[in-house]
């Protein structure tokens, strides 16, 4: 998937209504890319995952698949940024911790990541990026989310 895929995704989740209920695609066996979840007020999928881990966390793999998804990160960030402006950096830490409550892909996204960059392009919506791992096994995911202006 290339940077313009990946743009395309992110209008497509932004033209998207949102469901009545809440809705999760399994990934594709071997992959996290394709995962979304939807509910009445937001849109979450990955975008690109490394490989996972679970046969070696060699420091030398860890750090290739790191870049590769940072590189992916920056070009889209980068795209986002000059259409919409500079994004909101938001911590995502006290969701985790439980200081706010956390409304879905909050929620989702505080379990993977630590902060995401947000872009508020109108319509009502925003648009966030982050990158975060599960665990140090899992893949290394680069996940985009949409939600109504509420929900920040």
């Amino acid at each position: 998937m290339t940077t313009e895929d990946r743009l395309s995704t992110v209008d497509d989740l932004m033209a998207r209504p949102f469901p009545s209920k809440e809705e999760r695609t399994a990934p594709a066996r071997g992959t996290w890319e394709g995962y979304h979840s939807s509910g009445q007020r937001h849109h979450m999928c990955v975008l690109k995952a490394s490989r996972d881990f679970w046969d070696g966390r060699s420091e030398d793999v860890v750090e290739a698949a790191e870049e590769e998804i940072a590189a992916a990160f920056e070009a889209l960030a980068t795209a986002l940024t000059s259409r919409w402006g500079g994004p909101e950096v938001v911590d995502l830490r006290p969701y985790l911790e439980n200081e706010i409550p956390a409304p879905e892909p909050i929620s989702e996204l505080c379990q993977l990541s630590g902060e995401m960059f947000v872009w508020h392009p109108g319509a009502g919506r925003w648009v966030a990026l982050a990158v975060g791992q599960a665990d140090s096994e899992f893949p290394i995911l680069l996940l985009a989310a949409v939600g109504e202006r509420s929900l920040l």
